[in-house]
């Protein structure tokens, strides 16, 4: 929002410089982004008198110009049109430095000597962009500067408002501040509407459909309007804030809208058809051309201002080409309402078109005001357009809105502002900037009614209130206070802290995570080739899905992984260690909401070790990922975990594959993948996966690790080999031997299978060490040799093995 200094002055008396209005206007919430001192330096730039004008002898565009300055007559050349001999310019003599560092020095242009430059309002600041030279008024004595001459000496104010403070969209918004903080009255424009003729509602009338959207709509009829230039008073009012003349009643208009933060739009009467108004949410697929000259497609949420056959206007954002004032015009039915904020914005976000009038109603404005701005509006159109006000102003207003009460209380206040504050200091406050307040004199924490006027909407609760107590003490009168706190350290949940021990894990044994969206197509199923009746063919469906191909809940991470491997090798990215970490979501029969299981899925595929001289160029396979997986079961401390060759999982390669339980329990599955599934998903010839049930991991956690003291003695091993059929697994192995309790048992591992020569068709020799060890005591080699004879006649006994 942008306000000059004299401008605000027509409003309030107070004598603040400007640097200080800005620093307090900051510290009341009205950040001044910018400064501009219009006119500053430029006081080189004076009134003077075009004495003759002639053709450049050398060039058809220029002109050769005596201009006097009083004391002084010098020649300048000048490239303008719009100049004759007679008229008062604005002279920026040599030396003078202009807007954009442009300096003027004597020169001579096509042989001509030019001491000086004609300016026009683009160069000297005051406007973006005009045609010629700027011709003064006459009488302004000459030789004085022009700003000063004008009145434009100024400070111009751009402030940064936040969007809810709409009421300050205004001068007479801002001007409301400053009475506040200097404590001098706001003076309001008083407008005096001269009526003549007959009553404006015997020749139009005002018809509202939809009073949710349009509240309140007033308009004046004024005819005999004449449609020209406007007065130098009402430019320089528009251009010191960055907006151009069109004419005396659209400037009108634009100017009570920045006066009194009211939009406002003028018709031109005998444009509309049947010479009323209807205010009407349009039908889906109108076509409406704007003043823009754009043809916007209306939708059945957008509101429109109607003549009696069609659309005249957008409301609250612009006006309709079809109704447009002209230089024709004669008559002008003047439009003052108050519209739905989220209306207004729907409509204008849609469009994509967001102007001055759409920016105010879309923030709220003052539903109070409406009839003030109205007035205002004709009676300087009929000032300066010389036109007739027909009696009366018609107002349509179904249902007044309300004022909301908001009681605030100095007890609250003190206690959030860290300031000592009464009701009679809340009051006096709130009272300057138009609060109306009662005091509560019943109650003991100094309660405060208070009226909201309806051009402050942002007001809704009591620490609203008391920001606006903030605001008028001013945030710099604020004590600054260290906030107390105390720092405590609250450990991790323990699924959170194993989650994260699993993710740090992987990270550690060089996997890459990935995150995809909670969302799967679940045709992606099919590619994995699940049965019919997996239960993970029952999924959550999304009502509103980001695509068509995200339009389930995940009830496996198994795809998604898969994908994500894909697309990295397709990128040539070809030695791939890759987990994700997430939930997966099952339905319950009869619950509102899902199951959420968390599982961990891994993939391997390519070179164990990155390319290098010094590496191998092994491929990853089936026991790379067992370790991992063997790796996380040691972290968690799980014992007893048994490994299975028998599965479920069609995705497996049959005979590279295998799951894992601990008793009954499926901790998960792991394996190289099926070729069919390989082809599928596109991911080369070969690549290992695991899936991973992280609630059962979780479950199985074992308990704090139990330190025993070292043995102080040698240990000794045994090695045995055995022949056993080629069915016997090493779990089987392990199972047998682990029912024989040895207390001096360390540990049993298999360290050799072999078949083939010398090993009898069907059979295998599976090698095993033992290492006994004692804490109290050297082993004997006849201890030794019993103990050890106990493993071998239980592999005798239960799997029929042979020593070899």
């Amino acid at each position: 929002m942008k306000v000059t200094l004299n401008w605000l002055k027509d409003y309030v008396d107070f004598d603040l410089p400007a640097d200080e209005l800005s620093h307090r206007l900051t510290m009341t919430g009205l950040e001044v982004d910018a400064m501009e001192r219009l006119g500053e330096g430029l006081d080189s730039v004076i009134v003077a008198h075009l004495a003759d004008v002639q053709p450049h002898p050398d060039a058809d565009r220029l002109t050769v110009c005596k201009v006097q300055t009083g004391s002084v007559t010098q020649q300048v050349v000048c490239g303008a049109t719009n100049h004759k001999t007679g008229d008062l310019v604005a002279l920026a003599q040599v030396g003078s430095v202009l807007p954009g560092d442009f300096k003027i020095k004597k020169s001579k242009i096509r042989g001509q000597e030019s001491c000086g430059m004609l300016c026009s309002r683009s160069e000297l600041g005051l406007t973006g962009e005009s045609d010629g030279i700027l011709i003064l008024p006459p009488g302004l004595p000459l030789g004085q500067p022009v700003f000063k001459a004008l009145g434009l000496k100024d400070v111009m104010f751009e402030i940064g408002l936040t969007p809810n403070r709409a009421d300050c969209l205004s001068v007479v918004g801002v001007a409301r501040e400053v009475s506040a903080m200097v404590h001098a009255p706001l003076k309001l424009p008083v407008p005096e509407v001269v009526e003549c003729g007959r009553q404006a509602a015997e020749k139009t009338s005002v018809y509202i459909e939809d009073p949710d959207l349009c509240p309140r709509y007033t308009a004046r009829l004024i005819e005999n309007v004449k449609i020209g230039p406007s007065p130098a008073w009402l430019v320089r009012r528009l251009e010191t804030v960055g907006m151009r003349s069109i004419n005396n009643v659209v400037d009108v208009t634009n100017f009570v809208m920045l006066e009194l933060g009211q939009p406002l739009h003028a018709f031109d009467f005998n444009q509309l058809r049947e010479h009323r108004i209807v205010v009407r949410r349009a039908k889906d697929g109108d076509q409406f051309k704007t003043l823009d000259g754009q043809a916007r497609t209306l939708m059945g949420s957008d509101l429109v201002i109607c003549d009696g056959v069609g659309p005249v206007a957008l409301a609250g954002v612009m006006g309709g080409e079809n109704s447009e004032v002209s230089p024709d015009t004669t008559a002008i039915l003047l439009e003052s309402a108050y519209f739905n904020p989220t209306a207004i914005r729907r409509t204008s976000k849609r469009l994509g078109l967001h102007t001055e009038s759409s920016h105010r109603f879309e923030r709220g404005t003052d539903v109070d005001i409406v009839p003030l701005a109205l007035d205002r509006a004709a009676a300087l159109i009929a000032e300066l357009a010389d036109g007739s006000i027909a009696r009366g102003a018609v107002d349509a207003y179904p249902k007044e809105l309300a004022r909301r009460k908001v009681t605030i209380t100095a007890s609250r206040t003190s206690q959030l502002l860290g300031l000592d504050v009464d009701a009679n200091d809340i009051r006096a406050r709130l009272n300057t900037i138009g609060l109306k307040c009662d005091l509560l004199v019943d109650r003991r924490d100094g309660a405060v009614n208070v009226e909201i006027p309806n051009f402050r909407p942002d007001l809704e609760r009591e620490v609203d209130l008391i920001e606006e107590v903030a605001r008028l003490t001013g945030y710099d009168q604020i004590p600054v206070t260290m906030p107390v706190s105390s720092l405590t350290c609250q450990q991790l949940p323990g699924h959170l802290s194993l989650e994260r021990r699993v993710r740090d894990r992987m990270a550690h044994m060089g996997y890459s995570e990935v995150i995809n969206y909670s969302f799967f197509n679940a045709d992606c199923l099919n590619k994995l080739g699940l049965a019919e009746d997996d239960l993970r063919r029952q999924n959550v469906q999304i009502l509103n899905p980001l695509t068509e191909e995200q339009g389930s809940m995940r009830t496996t991470l198994v795809p998604s992984l898969l994908e994500t491997a894909a697309r990295n090798l397709a990128y040539r990215s070809e030695d791939l260690a890759l987990f994700e970490l997430r939930p997966v979501f099952q339905p319950v029969d009869g619950a509102e909401l899902p199951r959420e299981s968390l599982r961990l899925a891994a993939l391997l595929c390519g070179r164990r070790e990155p390319q290098g001289w010094a590496q191998t160029t092994a491929k990853g396979d089936f026991f790379d990922m067992k370790g991992v997986v063997e790796q996380l079961l040691a972290d968690l401390r799980i014992v007893d975990v048994r490994w299975h060759a028998e599965h479920d999982e069609l995705f497996y390669h049959p005979g590279k594959s295998c799951s894992l339980y601990l008793g009954e329990r499926l901790l998960g599955t792991l394996g190289e993948l099926h070729p069919q599934v390989l082809h599928t998903f596109d991911l080369g010839p070969s690549a290992i996966l695991c899936d991973l049930d992280l609630e059962a991991f979780f479950a199985s956690c074992g308990k704090a690790v139990k330190f025993q003291p070292l043995s102080r003695y040698p240990d000794v091993q045994r090695d045995s080999a055995f022949l056993v059929d080629n069915e016997v697994t090493a779990q089987q192995v392990f199972d047998v031997l682990g029912q024989v309790k040895l207390k001096d048992l360390e540990s049993i591992e298999l360290f050799d299978v072999y078949s083939g020569e010398g090993v009898p068709a069907g059979k295998k020799s599976l090698a095993i060490r033992a290492c006994y060890r004692a804490l109290d005591r050297t082993l004997t080699d006849e201890l030794i040799q019993n103990l050890h004879g106990k493993l071998v006649r239980a592999m005798e006994k239960e799997l029929g093995a042979e020593l070899r």
